[in-house]
């Protein structure tokens, strides 16, 4: 059954849509490439990463406007996400 539908900045949905995603990597669809699957895994893996920029940021969707304690903590999320990034290719 598919989950209960939120507005699209609400965080619930994005993790909703990740969690789709994730669903749809584990089929393992025979008929689906290996690489397509593993696009969906990714998908998974951003739109979580973009579930708590969502409680953080309000992002997609601006409310209000944002304050700079909320953007300094965007900032200092993504530059954690890049610096791990950059330590899997060391």
């Amino acid at each position: 059954m598919p989950p209960e539908r939120f507005p699209p900045d609400d965080p619930r949905e994005w993790l909703n849509r990740a969690r789709s995603n994730l669903a749809r990597a584990k089929a393992r669809i025979p008929e689906a490439y290996p690489e397509d699957l593993c696009f969906d895994a990714q998908q998974a893996a951003e739109k979580a990463i973009k579930t708590r920029f969502a409680v953080v940021t309000r992002y997609p969707g601006l409310a209000e406007p944002v304050t700079d304690t909320q953007y300094q903590e965007a900032v200092a999320g993504a530059e954690a996400v890049v610096r791990w990034a950059e330590a899997s290719l060391a």
